[in-house]
C-alpha cells in the first residue's frame, strides 16, 4: 500500500470506534466510561461507581451489581485488583444468579467464583485464591472432592495463581452446560458442574473492600437448552429502597431506627416512613422478630391509610427471616410505613410501582 494510503488508514483507525462484537463473537460486558448494562441491587448508589476504565466497588454495604441480561453459556474474561495488602480483602463474581437477594441474606442464589486476597483459614476448608462454589440454594458438584467436608459444593483450587493487594489478576471463567471452569491467570485451577441454576445473571460483588474489575468482556456460546428449574428468576422491576447504610430515602424520629450492614432496626417509638409515596405497586421485603415471639402481626401501610397485617408463617417462630409480598393494585397514594414494633428487624426493601 502506498505511504499516503497507509496514513489515511491509520487515521481512520484513530477515529472510528472499535468493533462492537469481535470476528470470534466476543464483546465488551463493561464499556469503561458507566455502568450501562448493569443494575445496582442493593446496595448505596455509591458503592459501585466507574473510575479510569474500571468498576470500582467499597465494599460497603455487602451486595451485589448485576447485569440487565441473563447468560447462560459463555466465556467471560476479566482482570481485578484488591487495594488492600495485608488484611483480608472479598469480593466475587455471582454466575447465573437471581435478580434479588435470597431471603436473609444480601446475596444472591447461584454459583460464586471467589474473588479473595490474604484468607488462609486453618483447618483448610476455604482458600484465597480461586475457590468455586454453590450459594443460598443454588447447586453444584465440585470437580474434587472437597478435603475437609465431602459433602460440601464447594472446589478448591489446584494450585494458588493469584497474586496479591495492589496487583492485576485475570480470570476466564468458562460456562457450558451447567459446568464452570476457572483460569487464574492462563491456567485452569477450579470447576463445578451441574449446576442449577445454569442460566441467569452475572453480578460482581461488593462485601467489605475496596475492589477494581476492567477488561470485563464476554463471549456467549451455544444454549444447551435449560429446563425450566434451571433458569434462574427474571427481574420484574423491583428496586431497592435501602441503601444498606443508612436512612436515605426514609423519615423517622431520631433515635427511632438504626441502619448498618444492610438491615434497618426498630429502635424507638416512631414509624419508618418512605419519603416518596406510592400508589398502586408490589412491596417485597425481608423481616424478623426476636425469637422469644411466637406469634406477632406487623401493621404496614402500602401507599394507603389502612395497614395490611403481616403475620410470621404457620408453625414458624421468631428469629428468623421471612420474605413478605404486599401487592396493591390500586387506592389512595400515600407512603410505605412500618411500625416501630420492639426487635423488628428489615433488609432487602424492594418495591415495584405498578401501571
Amino acid at each position: 500500500m502506498r505511504p499516503a494510503l497507509l496514513a489515511a488508514a491509520a487515521v481512520l483507525a484513530a477515529v472510528l470506534p472499535a468493533p462492537a462484537v469481535q470476528p470470534d463473537g466476543t464483546r465488551d460486558l463493561f464499556n469503561g466510561k458507566d455502568l450501562t448494562g448493569f443494575r445496582n441491587v442493593n446496595c448505596a448508589p455509591g458503592t459501585f461507581f466507574v473510575k479510569d476504565g474500571e468498576i470500582v466497588t467499597t465494599g460497603n454495604p455487602t451486595g451485589f451489581l448485576a447485569t440487565d441480561k441473563h447468560y447462560e453459556n459463555f466465556e467471560l474474561d476479566f482482570d481485578w485488583m484488591h487495594v488492600e495488602k495485608k488484611n483480608m480483602a472479598n469480593s466475587g463474581l455471582f454466575v447465573w444468579g437471581d435478580p434479588l437477594p435470597a431471603v436473609g441474606t444480601p446475596y444472591t442464589r447461584g454459583i460464586e467464583v471467589q474473588v479473595l486476597i490474604n484468607f488462609a483459614p486453618k483447618d483448610g476448608w476455604a482458600t484465597s485464591h480461586g475457590d468455586i462454589f454453590s450459594i443460598w440454594g443454588a447447586k453444584c458438584t465440585p470437580d474434587r472432592v472437597h478435603p475437609v467436608n465431602p459433602k460440601m459444593e464447594r472446589c478448591l483450587p489446584s494450585e494458588n495463581r493469584v497474586k496479591g493487594g495492589g496487583e492485576w489478576n485475570h480470570y476466564k471463567v468458562i460456562a457450558n452446560d451447567g459446568a464452570i471452569k476457572l483460569h487464574v491467570n492462563g491456567k485452569e485451577v477450579s470447576g463445578v458442574s451441574k449446576s442449577s441454576p445454569r442460566k441467569g445473571y452475572l453480578a460482581f460483588e461488593s462485601e467489605g473492600a475496596e475492589c477494581h474489575f476492567k477488561n470485563v468482556k464476554i463471549k456467549e456460546l451455544p444454549s444447551t437448552n435449560p429446563k425450566a428449574d434451571e433458569v434462574a428468576k427474571v427481574w420484574e422491576g423491583h428496586v431497592s429502597l435501602f441503601t444498606g447504610l443508612d436512612l436515605t430515602g426514609w423519615k423517622t424520629e431520631a433515635g427511632a431506627w438504626k441502619a448498618g450492614g444492610g438491615v434497618l432496626r426498630a429502635t424507638g417509638k416512631a414509624p419508618l416512613t418512605s419519603e416518596k409515596q406510592f400508589g398502586a405497586c408490589e412491596l417485597i421485603f425481608d423481616w424478623k422478630v426476636s425469637a422469644k415471639v411466637d406469634a406477632v402481626a406487623v401493621p404496614v401501610k402500602v401507599g394507603g391509610p389502612t395497614p395490611i397485617m403481616v403475620s410470621l408463617p404457620a408453625g414458624a417462630k421468631g428469629g428468623g427471616w421471612h420474605r413478605q409480598t404486599i401487592r396493591r393494585e390500586a387506592g389512595p397514594v400515600g407512603p410505605i410505613v412500618f411500625p416501630p414494633m420492639a426487635g423488628l428487624e428489615l433488609m432487602n426493601v424492594f418495591v415495584k410501582e405498578l401501571k
